[in-house]
C-alpha cells in the first residue's frame, strides 16, 4: 500500500513522505494526477474521487486560479490576490483532506520569471507556518524559468531550492517548453524544438539540484502542449523520458534504473498508451486541467438546459403558477452537478494513471 511507509497516512503531506510516495509511485507503476482547483468546489471533487478510487492526490493553485479563490475583484497588481487566495486555499484544503482519509500533496502550478513575486509571498507564508508546525503550509511549488536561459532558469531554481531545503519542501521545475496556453502564458508559436528537452540539460539541473537537496522534480519537455487539440497535431515522444533517465543514471553512477522525478504537463487530451509509457519512464505526476474545465461545465450545462423551465422565475414552472423554483435554482444543487461530472473525469484519470486501488 502507498501509505504503508508513510508518517501521516491521511491529509496533507510533505517532506519525507512525498519523497517516499514519489518513490513508491515509481516502483509500482503510477502516477498521481494534479488536478488544478480554483474553489472549494473543484476541491471537492478532486478529493471525493480520489476517496473512492482509494487513491493519492495531488491538488494545484495556479496564480490565476489562486487568485480567483480570493475574489475576482480584489486587486492583483502585486500579487496580493493571488498570494491571499493561495493560502486562504492551502488552509482550506488543509481543513478538509483529512476527512477524506487520503494522503494529498498541496502544490502550485507555473511560477514564470514575472510572477515570482507570487512564490516569493507564498514562501513568507510556508516559513511563518513552519515556524509554528515544524512543516511548510505546501508540500511542494512549482517555478516554471522554461522560457527563459537555461543557466539563469537552473541558476534561479537553485536559489529558491536552497530557501525550501530547510522545510523539506518540494520544488518543481521546467526545461523545456510546453506548448499552447494556459492561465494567460500563451506557447502556441513556439519553435517545435524548443517544446524537446535533452539529456544533458536533465543532468545538468539533477547535479546542481541534488547537491542542494533531494525534494525536487523535473517538468521535461517531450512535445507536451497544453489545451486539448485535434488527433494528430501534438506529436508526444514520451520514449525520450527513458534517455534522460538512462543519461542522469551513466553520468552520477547510481543503481536507480530511474533516478529522477519526472512531470507530465499538459495531459488533457492524451492517449492511454502516452500516459503508460511516460508512467513507465519514471513519471510520478501527470497535469490535468483543460478536460477537468470541461468536465465541471457539462454537469451545469446539461442541467440548466434540462431544467431551464424551472429557473426562469422564483415562483412559477410546468408543475403549476404558484410552484416555487428554489430547490432548482439554489446554487448548491447546480453546482454540484458540475462536481459530479468533474468528479467522474478525475476518476478516470486515476484509472489511466493506474493510480486507483493504490491504498
Amino acid at each position: 500500500m502507498a501509505t504503508s511507509n508513510l508518517s501521516r497516512k491521511t491529509g496533507v503531506i510533505v517532506g519525507d513522505d512525498v519523497l517516499k510516495l514519489f518513490n513508491y509511485a515509481q516502483q509500482k507503476g503510477f502516477a498521481i494526477p494534479a488536478i488544478n482547483v480554483t474553489s472549494s468546489s473543484t476541491v471537492v471533487a478532486s478529493l471525493e474521487a480520489a476517496r473512492d478510487k482509494k487513491a493519492p492526490i495531488i491538488l494545484q493553485m495556479s496564480q490565476g486560479g489562486a487568485a480567483y479563490f480570493a475574489g475576482k475583484g480584489v486587486a492583483n497588481d502585486k500579487q496580493q490576490a493571488s498570494i491571499a487566495g493561495a493560502v486562504a486555499g492551502a488552509h482550506y484544503i488543509r481543513s478538509v483532506a483529512s476527512a477524506y482519509d487520503i494522503p494529498v500533496i498541496l502544490h502550485t502550478d507555473h511560477c514564470a520569471k514575472k510572477l515570482l513575486p507570487w512564490l516569493d509571498g507564498m514562501m513568507d507564508a510556508d516559513e511563518a507556518y513552519f515556524e509554528e508546525h515544524g512543516e511548510p503550509l505546501f508540500s511542494s511549488h512549482m517555478i516554471d524559468l522554461s522560457e527563459e536561459e537555461v543557466d539563469y532558469n537552473i541558476e534561479t531554481t537553485a536559489r529558491y531550492l536552497k530557501r525550501a531545503a530547510p522545510m523539506k519542501q518540494f520544488l518543481e521545475m521546467e526545461i523545456g517548453i510546453t506548448g499552447g496556453e494556459e492561465d494567460g502564458v500563451n506557447n502556441e508559436d513556439v519553435d517545435n524544438n524548443s517544446l524537446y528537452t535533452q539529456p544533458e540539460d536533465i543532468y545538468n539541473i539533477y547535479k546542481t539540484l541534488s547537491a542542494i537537496s533531494p525534494f525536487f522534480s523535473i517538468a521535461a519537455g517531450f512535445g507536451n502542449v497544453h489545451g486539448v487539440y485535434k488527433p494528430g497535431n501534438v506529436k508526444l515522444h514520451p520514449e525520450l523520458l527513458s534517455k534522460h533517465q538512462a543519461y542522469v543514471k551513466e553520468k552520477t553512477g547510481t543503481k536507480e534504473e530511474k533516478p529522477v522525478f519526472l512531470v507530465f504537463h499538459g495531459g488533457s487530451g492524451s492517449t492511454k498508451a502516452e500516459y503508460k509509457e511516460a508512467i513507465s519512464n519514471g513519471v510520478v505526476k501527470v497535469n490535468l486541467d483543460t478536460d477537468l474545465q470541461y468536465a465541471y461545465l457539462t454537469g451545469i450545462r446539461d442541467y440548466v438546459l434540462n431544467k431551464k423551465d424551472y429557473i426562469m422565475s422564483q415562483v412559477g414552472n410546468p408543475d403549476g403558477e404558484d410552484k416555487p423554483n428554489k430547490k432548482f435554482f439554489d446554487p448548491r444543487v447546480w453546482v454540484r452537478e458540475g462536481e459530479k461530472t468533474m468528479s467522474a473525469r478525475v476518476k478516470e484519470g486515476l484509472v489511466d494513471f493506474n493510480t486507483a486501488n493504490q491504498l
